[in-house]
């Protein structure tokens, strides 16, 4: 697929670049006199504002304004110079003067430079920044219809992959920051939700078919203020065992002081459906393919043609291929799913107390019957001022999530989606008595629909209580506890009439887990400037707690359908467990400032996990970046069509501990053996007191350029990680007593190449017109792995040294012969047959580039915005062909796809689909490449139509602001996959994606909402 570059040239608009209005100078004082001066600090609307730093010029002399904006300095001498700054705010110089008074007002800071982001352990100004930082407002996204924010960023930012692998809302979601660097652990980012480290993984132990939920679901994307994405070493280091795999930082919402309350409202109601569906083979189709196979397969002689399954019943046939009804499932599954979200909030604050209290309920059908995702939250922020030097803060989110889950992926038992798409469309729903029955293979569908019973709730709770102390003017002290609670109950029930409890009187399942988290942070930060140089220090330690149970319960045998409670069931079992594991963390950071023309920045964090051998707990990670603003430099400041030039450049070193058990180094006992009826205990697991931190290193060079008075920005980035002591599950010979043991023993790189634009085309009154445009590329490959690894069920995916992780292991299929009409596949051992010896990896799940292209037009009153999202060059393994085109073979056990009627029939036919043959089992083989397709895309993610209603209609009447906005997602798809969906994949396994099986598409959906501001 080739992607419009030239339109997505075309639509930057560069040469729209055009003047804009002038921001006014909002600052206005009076000159102060000699001697002890007092003054107060305004805001733009002239209220109060607590915290500026108030600095002689030239000195170390300062002070910060109290809650009502106020503060007094001793005797200075004449014509002192004050600089007063604070975040968000353009500083200013004021002299002093005669009259021993001043006031000032400070005009916000909205120029991109001067953007103020958040780092690890603080803010710092974007052009600072020595790292590589892409902060996201979530604005022009949260609206979007899946079930976590995660989601909701496909294609906002460079270099972060995300993969939305289903359309059942609430489901895990991959997210990938410059690759992957592990095959056993996790590869998923660090959440950090206003400083509590958030569980992304998922607590679900009740299969639905390698599918899991996420528990980033549980929190509400319209409480979220600002995402920052850390992705090179020197943005990440500080979160040093954390680090590897990026970090997702999220500030939540929060009132501002001196603000009266302000109530927000958000309504929405939508529609979803599937944009289309599978094409299967009708029912003649079906039965003409069958007794193709039979005539192929047996010999085309009169005496088998008169034998054929599909023939006159009065021949003792099933009927001729023509009179065979179809029966449609898919239309039996799918439904037109209803969307709805509400959000309510008030914020504000007085002159030392600020709040924020939000509240949400959203509910979206899945298109896939009867499943649905609901989500009841609520959040309080509060920060109260105790005096000028102490101010405390709370923050709080609270969510009930209810799923009815979707057992969506592999397998046949209880599978919806398979149950729909895999059963023949001639085989009758009903037998000889018109009752609706099940099949062997696959339950009824409309039974399956009638009696799903599987269901989860999640209670979460994340918060944050922190104390700031001002105890220099310069230092500030900050200790917080942080706790992320999360009960996850889940029970399912397969009554008599489903394959899963029909051969064992009904099953129950109950699961209960405990998940808790408990954080606590304490940082000295010190920040000062003398004359040219400006330093600034962090210091602090952490102490985390994890803890996890769960209590699971399963009965059989109950008296009859009515019964679902496990007591009520004839044979119990029960089993419990808890597991946890501690960190200890010591951390800091330096940066340095000549001139705002040369930044230094260099951190370093140890942490100690009580999941490694003693010997080597703790791990070290270290990083350094510096960065040089060109533009700063004499020989550019009359460059004027240039705002900014700054090279970056940062080396570090993060850590990983995810993915492997909390006692991954140990040697286990497990207790309840039975031996002679009597309880006993037995080895579980081979300890291994060497096992270590995984670590990455990264390298990273970057440029920031700037015209226009920041009119274009463009952002570059090319970097290198590599993975030492990959974590991974190596296999153990069987006469010791254990199957395998954690140890490591993998190397894995990445490299690439990252590029973003951000423009404002047009800025005038009532028209603007921003662009944003982000591609990159990354080159995954398994640097050292001494055993190839292989995943899946069938083996697709195979991890071996000298490949990329994740691709994809199969018999590659080079052609059908027209003479003969059978599959030639590459026979790599030239032995004469194609065995396992010719498997070879064929293509891998990485694209050769991916990104996001954003315009964002306002209008007078209107306003619009487009996102579009596409990756290029991946591949995807499309399991569901390769038992929809069985050809014949499978004659009423499976379905077979209209694909299949482009088969080869006659010497001299060309085509890729063999011929029906229940001989040569080459011409279906499982994990043939010729299900392996291009999953490259261009897809509308999502488009916004909204309108304000003029204030002077509003405020007379409402009080306040209104807007109403229609948005659509995924309302195009460009693709040559001929699946449903590229994206899709059967497990939520890391090791397994890219294989689409079993799994609804992302649906198409549209949505009405109002935005009201009170």
């Amino acid at each position: 697929m080739k992607l419009p570059i030239p339109l997505i040239l075309l639509a930057v608009g560069l040469p729209a670049l055009a003047h804009g209005t002038v921001v006014p100078n909002y600052t206005h004082y009076h000159l102060a006199a000699a001697g002890p001066v007092t003054g107060k600090v305004l805001d733009e609307t002239g209220a109060a504002l607590p915290g500026v730093t108030v600095r002689v010029k030239g000195t170390t002399e300062g002070t910060t304004t109290s809650p009502d904006g106020t503060f007094t300095l001793p005797t200075l001498p004449e014509n002192a110079t004050l600089i007063l700054s604070f975040v968000g705010y353009k500083s200013q110089e004021v002299k002093a003067g005669r009259d021993g008074t001043l006031t000032v007002r400070l005009a916000p800071d909205q120029g991109q430079l001067n953007e103020v982001v958040v780092v690890g352990y603080g803010t710092q100004q974007r052009k600072n920044l020595t790292g590589s930082i892409v902060k996201v407002d979530p604005a022009d996204t949260k609206d979007i219809p899946v079930g976590s924010f995660d989601a909701q960023l496909q294609g906002k930012v460079s270099g972060v992959q995300i993969s939305s692998n289903s359309g059942v809302p609430g489901q895990a979601t991959n997210v990938r920051v410059r690759g992957a660097t592990t095959i056993n652990g996790s590869n998923t980012p660090l959440y950090v939700v206003d400083g509590v480290f958030m569980n992304n993984n998922s607590l679900q132990t009740i299969s639905t078919g390698g599918k899991a939920s996420t528990p980033i679901t549980d929190l509400n994307p319209a409480d979220i203020e600002n995402i920052e994405v850390l992705k090179d070493a020197d943005a990440t280091a500080l979160y040093g065992a954390r680090g590897a795999n990026g970090v997702i930082l999220v500030t939540t919402k929060r009132g501002n002081f001196n603000q009266k309350p302000k109530i927000s409202l958000n309504a929405s109601e939508g529609w979803a459906k599937a944009a289309k569906l599978w094409d299967l083979a009708t029912s003649p189709e079906h039965a003409t393919l069958v007794n193709e196979n039979w005539l192929n397969t047996t010999g085309t002689t009169p005496h088998t043609n008169e034998n054929r399954p599909y023939r006159p019943v009065s021949q003792g046939g099933r009927g001729l291929p023509e009179e065979q009804p179809t029966y449609d499932r898919l239309s039996q599954v799918f439904r037109t799913a209803r969307l709805q979200n509400y959000d309510l909030s008030v914020s504000g604050g007085s002159a030392s107390t600020r709040y924020y209290i939000g509240g949400g309920y959203t509910k979206q059908e899945s298109i896939l019957r009867p499943i649905d995702f609901q989500r009841a939250s609520f959040k309080v922020n509060l920060d109260q001022q105790i005096s000028d030097k102490v101010q405390i803060g709370v923050s709080n989110s609270f969510s009930r999530t209810y799923r009815n889950e979707g057992r969506a992926g592999d397998g046949p038992a209880g599978g919806l989606l398979q149950a729909a798409l895999h059963t023949p469309t001639l085989l009758s729903p009903y037998d000889t008595n018109g009752q609706l029955v099940g099949r062997a293979s696959f339950d009824n569908v409309q039974l399956l629909i009638d009696n799903y019973d599987v269901n989860s709730t999640s209670l979460r709770y994340i918060g944050n209580l922190y104390g700031d102390v001002q105890l220099l003017p310069n230092l500030k002290f900050r200790t917080s506890f942080g706790v992320d609670y999360n009960n996850y109950d889940e029970s399912e029930y397969w009554n008599t009439f489903l394959i899963a409890g029909a051969g064992v009187g009904g099953l129950a399942t109950s699961s209960v887990t405990q998940y808790t988290s408990l954080l606590n942070e304490n940082t000295l930060t010190y920040r000062q400037q003398f004359g040219k140089h400006g330093l600034g220090i962090v210091v602090g330690n952490g102490l985390q707690s994890d803890t996890n149970g769960r209590t699971f319960a399963q009965g059989t045998g109950f008296p009859n359908n009515s019964f679902k409670e496990i007591s009520a069931a004839s044979v119990t079992s029960s089993t419990q467990n808890w597991s946890g594991y501690r960190l200890a963390s010591f951390f800091g950071r330096a940066d340095y400032n000549f001139n705002d023309r040369y930044l230094l920045n260099v951190s370093f964090r140890t942490d100690g996990s009580s999941r490694f051998g003693k010997s080597n707990q703790w791990g070290y990670f270290p990083s350094v970046g510096a960065a040089w603003r060109i533009k700063q430099e004499n020989f550019l400041q009359n460059v004027h069509v240039l705002s900014d030039l700054k090279l970056r450049a940062s080396y570090g070193l993060t850590g990983n501990q995810n993915g492997i058990g909390n006692f991954a180094a140990r040697g286990l006992w497990n207790g309840g053996s039975n031996y002679l009826g009597s309880a006993g205990i037995a080895p579980q697991q081979l300890s291994n007191p060497d096992l270590k931190w995984e670590q990455t290193s990264q390298a990273n060079i970057g440029l920031d350029v700037a015209f226009f008075d920041g009119r274009l920005g463009l952002e570059f980035n090319a970097y290198r990680k590599y993975t030492k002591n990959g974590l991974i599950q190596l296999t153990e010979p069987a006469t010791t007593g254990f199957s395998s043991y954690w140890a490591n023993a993998v190397e894995v790189s990445n490299k690439g190449l990252e590029f973003a634009l951000n423009s404002v085309n047009i800025r005038k009154e009532q028209f603007t017109w921003n662009t944003n445009f982000n591609i990159a590329s990354n080159v995954n490959n398994i640097e050292k792995l001494a055993t190839p690894t292989k995943f899946g069920s069938r083996d697709l995916i195979l991890q071996q040294q000298g490949s990329p992780l994740y691709s994809f292991w199969l018999y590659e299929q080079l052609y059908v012969d027209p003479q003969t009409g059978n599959a030639v596949y590459r026979d790599l051992d030239s032995d004469g047959k194609i065995t396992a010896a010719d498997r070879h990896i064929v293509g891998n799940i990485w694209p050769k580039f991916f990104g996001g292209l954003t315009n964002s037009i306002t209008y007078k009153g209107f306003d619009a915005n487009v996102l579009l999202s596409f990756q290029y060059g991946n591949k995807v393994y499309n399991h569901n062909r390769f038992f929809g085109e069985g050809g014949g073979a499978r004659d009423e056990a499976r379905v077979i796809f209209a694909s299949n009627l482009k088969r080869w029939q006659k010497p001299g036919d060309v085509t890729d689909v063999p011929r029906p043959d229940g001989i040569n089992v080459n011409n279906y083989l499982d994990g043939g490449s010729r299900w392996l397709e291009d999953g490259s895309f261009l897809r509308l993610r999502s488009l916004s139509l909204g309108y304000t209603i003029p204030e002077r209609l509003t405020k007379r009447l409402l009080g306040g602001s209104v807007r109403v906005y229609a948005q659509g997602t995924n309302l195009f798809l460009l693709t040559k996959y001929t699946g449903l969906d590229p994206e899709s994949a059967s497990s939520s396994d890391a090791n397994q994606q890219g294989i689409d099986l079993g799994t609804p598409p992302q649906p198409r959906s549209l949505q009405v909402g109002v935005n009201a501001t009170f």
